[in-house]
């Protein structure tokens, strides 16, 4: 069974995340939240090729990091914590998603908190608008130290190929809700932010402010910044008039993806600075 997950491991993954993709633009269209600072074409355009970019690497020159490619390994050889418990399969599943979501929130944290990661993390923060393809728009090397991070929680516990592809489509498909500028009821919004994270929600997390900045941190489940005090109800100064992206990159070419591939390697000292 696991053999049929991770050989299509791949098309599942990436047609979810398309189908809900094409999904989250129309209703973008349809019911937007926020009026846009650029138009959508640059944008689209350079958090596109972004994205591409880092398929082509994990594709071709890392497939060795897959956390599914992982997982298979971990249970061929019955390592891991949860290969040693006499629990269920179905407690085992379940509490896969719980620790991946767990350690994601915390990885997270870590990208703002560490100002070499942090140099990395605000490729995805310089982003003037916040909408679906935001969700997409990561440096490759944000991306490796993530794939290493879901790896080593794999092998820790030995997590099954079956949760973690569950987890990669609900982690892809979470965060372009998030992150999608559209506009939910707020009876709707309170309520979902009970279980999930909502696109009011992260957004404030997107705030050029840096105490909004540091809050919201979480991208399925919401119970964790609730139970970490990173839980942030509303922006200072209201969804409307929020200003998103960073001071320190006003004014520049953001949505060009040779600018978002080399930031992170220049003006090193300043993004250091600005954290603190």
């Amino acid at each position: 069974m696991s053999e049929q997950w991770l050989a299509n491991e791949a098309v599942i993954r990436l047609g979810a995340t398309f189908a809900l993709l094409v999904l989250l633009v129309l209703a973008e269209f349809v019911i937007p939240r926020k009026e846009r600072v650029q138009k959508r074409r640059a944008r689209w355009l350079g958090n596109g090729l972004l994205q591409l970019s880092n398929l082509l690497l994990i594709r071709f020159a890392l497939p060795w990091v897959v956390p599914a490619s992982i997982a298979a390994l971990v249970e061929q050889k019955g390592v891991g914590i949860f290969n040693w418990l006499a629990i269920s399969e179905w407690a085992v599943f379940g509490l896969s998603i719980l620790v991946l979501d767990f350690a994601i929130y915390w990885q997270h944290r870590l990208m703002h908190v560490v100002p070499m990661l942090w140099r990395l993390h605000k490729v995805h923060h310089a982003d003037v608008d916040v909408d679906v393809t935001t969700a997409l728009r990561f440096h490759p090397l944000e991306i490796i130290f993530s794939l290493g991070v879901k790896s080593a929680v794999v092998w820790f516990f030995g997590l099954p190929v079956e949760a973690i592809i569950l987890f990669a489509v609900l982690l892809n498909g979470m965060a372009m809700f998030n992150h999608a500028n559209i506009n939910l009821p707020l009876r709707l919004d309170r309520a979902l932010r009970y279980f999930v994270v909502t696109p009011d929600m992260h957004r404030i997390h997107h705030s050029v402010i840096r105490r909004e900045q540091d809050s919201n941190f979480g991208f399925n489940l919401s119970c964790w910044d609730r139970l970490f005090s990173s839980y942030r109800k509303l922006p200072e100064h209201g969804q409307q008039k929020m200003l998103l992206g960073l001071y320190e990159t006003n004014g520049q070419n953001t949505g060009s993806v040779i600018w978002m591939l080399k930031q992170p390697f220049v003006q090193i000292e300043d993004s250091a600075k600005s954290r603190h």
